[in-house]
């Protein structure tokens, strides 16, 4: 059996960039749900800003390092954990935000801010959480990354289709709402077909080394939903922003991860894996999760009506 950390999970030029493409056609998409108004959330509810952050950036880096330390993975996979934490919230958490009948409002103002602050901040985080890991220091040498070719890339396929997409909805609102929906489906579609045809390829790896990422995973986004959720109810705000802030600190930017492994790390195997395998089950986690705080929402509300 293949040593984790010596596969290699890799496109061709062209595939690769038909990748990156399609991640910028899916901030496209994300960014035609917001609006300019959505920032002025934070100096409306700058305490709610600050918990969601805070969780987001601060604490699930270092539960990731804590997990990793737990763990202790091959380095490869530490070094995924904490590219997924490093990574902004997800394209899908606002949906599953609505989908619980959370606060949407400050689901969309915390992903924006952590998505276009990425340009900077996650180079610089990846750099500095992982330097936390014990055990990686050859594999970090051996894969060192020029932080501003990764920032260069960031902004052609992060901050390019925000800014635009958020113009589109600014001064073309009627046009955005009609194809708001269709291309983030569209879009989600392509890059999931990227990453099963890549798993596809890598089939016999993946089959000999699931087991070492299954539960991690499972370990690593349950922690992060329970993490976000208890650390804004020790603030005392109400459920529907700890949900909020829960889903966003459980839901990652996963295909972001994906697309700087394929550029910069070499594809190497045990970052892919755990940042694929991240990018289906938060999606699995995060719809159960959500449908069942709607249900319940839905029962909290027939109780109150019927008193």
């Amino acid at each position: 059996m293949e040593a984790i950390d010596s596969i290699q999970i890799n496109f061709n030029p062209d595939q690769l960039f038909l990748l990156n493409i399609c991640l910028a056609f899916l901030m496209f998409g994300v960014a035609l749900d917001i609006k300019i108004s959505d920032f002025r959330y934070i100096l409306k509810k700058p305490k709610l800003a600050i918990i969601g952050l805070t969780s987001q950036l601060i604490l699930l880096p270092i539960l990731t390092i804590i997990l990793a330390r737990l763990f202790n993975p091959p380095p490869s996979v530490a070094l995924g954990m904490v590219l997924i934490a490093a990574c902004p919230g997800g394209n899908v958490s606002n949906f599953m935000v609505h989908l619980s009948k959370a606060n949407a409002a400050l689901s969309v103002m915390l992903t924006s801010i952590t998505t276009i602050s990425a340009v900077i901040l996650t180079p610089i985080a990846f750099g500095f959480w992982s330097s936390f890991i014990p055990g990686t220091e050859s594999l970090r040498e051996a894969i060192s990354v020029n932080p501003f070719d990764m920032i260069k890339t960031i902004i052609l396929l992060i901050f390019i289709p925000l800014i635009f997409g958020m113009y589109i909805n600014h001064r073309f609102e009627n046009f955005a709402n009609k194809i708001r929906n269709g291309i983030k489906i569209f879009s989600i579609l392509i890059f999931m077909s990227f990453v099963v045809f890549a798993m596809i390829g890598n089939y016999e790896n993946i089959i000999d080394h699931v087991g070492k990422v299954f539960w991690i995973v499972l370990v690593h986004n349950s922690l992060g939903f329970l993490m976000g959720y208890y650390w804004a109810r020790s603030f005392k705000v109400e459920q529907r922003d700890a949900r909020a802030i829960s889903i966003e600190t459980g839901i990652q930017n996963s295909g972001l991860g994906l697309i700087l492994i394929f550029n910069f790390f070499g594809g190497i195997g045990g970052m892919a894996m755990i940042t694929a395998w991240w990018g289906i089950w938060h999606l699995v986690s995060g719809f159960f999760l959500a449908m069942w705080w709607s249900r319940r929402q839905s029962k909290e509300e027939v109780g109150l009506a019927g008193e």
